[in-house]
């Protein structure tokens, strides 16, 4: 049995993870589990999964759940704030992280992660946008996987398998291309928040949502796809494929292309993060190629969508430059998220 922590438990993907876990009986232990604030969620995921660690980053939440732990008797350490965090990531006991928080804050426990020597099931894009380098060279030296969670990523991941990574030419990665593709930038002037949050395929977190409404989290993932697998910019290529069956492609030097397919479920990329190298039983819905019948391409629109052609500046220029996109971004997606 695979013991886990998740960072981010009562999120989009930490909530998917659970469903992950609650479909593969007696293949994985919930040791350890972080939320921020959402006391209700994290009482019910006790109840259910029975962690012996807990950590809350709103400190009143973590008293809270404290005085439920007494009262009920269950012997469960708790902890508070990004000492917190860190302490859930580095657990003695746990194998694999998953780190599936919101933003830049997870990038000090995954590199504590990294530190203690666990494996990273890596669901935060924006620890590598910041600091890329520093976490991939940290990883290299210490022989730690960074398996990625991202459908787009994993997609990459599981095309480049039994391949010389010299060989490959080009990353080309998807994105459906969020609920405004088409629109123009008139069109966009008056958007509502309720309007940015309904994403056609994709069932994400709100900062997530936003991001692809933007782009900006194509733009992010392109940054991350350089870590992570070390590639040109010049040799990342975003493609609109507003089905998002194909959730990304590799393209070799002799130019042959290989493509990573499935429904958009977060829960196929999840699965197969926590049992690499392994596949296990099916979790999500088969594809029916019949009912399907076509897939369609499309070429960006970085005159409307900016953010993307942002990413790829920012990227290029290198340094802190990502890092300064990634914070102007997280502000400005709170802001719009608060009116």
């Amino acid at each position: 049995m695979k013991k886990l922590s998740i960072l981010g438990v009562t999120g989009s993907i930490g909530t998917q993870t659970l469903d992950v876990i609650r479909k593969s009986p007696g293949q994985f232990e919930l040791v350890g589990a972080t939320a921020n604030s959402s006391v209700e969620k994290m009482k019910a995921i006790i109840k259910e999964f029975k962690p012996r660690f807990i950590a809350m980053m709103n400190r009143e939440s973590a008293k809270e759940i404290e005085n439920f732990c007494i009262e009920n008797k269950l012997g469960i350490k708790i902890y508070s704030g990004m000492e917190g965090l860190i302490k859930i990531a580095t657990l003695e006991e746990t194998e694999i992280v998953l780190i599936s928080v919101v933003g830049m804050i997870g990038l000090e426990p995954t590199m504590a992660a990294i530190e203690a020597n666990k494996d990273i099931a890596l669901a935060n894009k924006e620890t590598l946008v910041v600091a890329g380098e520093i976490v991939m060279k940290k990883a290299y030296e210490k022989g730690v996987k960074i398996l990625p969670v991202d459908s787009e990523h994993s997609a990459i991941f599981q095309a480049l398998q039994g391949n010389d990574i010299k060989t490959l030419k080009k990353i080309i990665l998807t994105a459906s291309g969020g609920p405004f593709r088409g629109k123009s930038l008139k069109e966009l002037e008056d958007i509502s928040i309720e309007e940015a949050l309904n994403h056609p395929n994709w069932n994400m977190g709100n900062k997530i949502t936003i991001d692809s409404a933007t782009l900006m989290n194509k733009g992010l993932e392109v940054i991350e796809a350089h870590f992570l697998f070390n590639c040109s910019y010049d040799n990342i290529q975003v493609l609109v494929h507003p089905e998002s069956i194909i959730h990304s492609m590799v393209e070799y030097k002799d130019a042959s292309i290989i493509a990573q397919l499935g429904a958009p479920d977060m829960r196929l990329p999840i699965q197969y993060a926590l049992n690499y190298p392994n596949r296990k039983s099916e979790i999500a819905n088969s594809i029916d190629f019949y009912e399907i019948s076509q897939l369609s391409f499309e070429k960006p629109n970085t005159d409307v969508f900016k953010c993307l052609e942002l990413a790829f500046r920012a990227g290029n220029r290198g340094g802190v430059m990502p890092t300064i996109l990634n914070a102007a971004n997280e502000v400005a997606v709170s802001l719009f998220l608060n009116n």
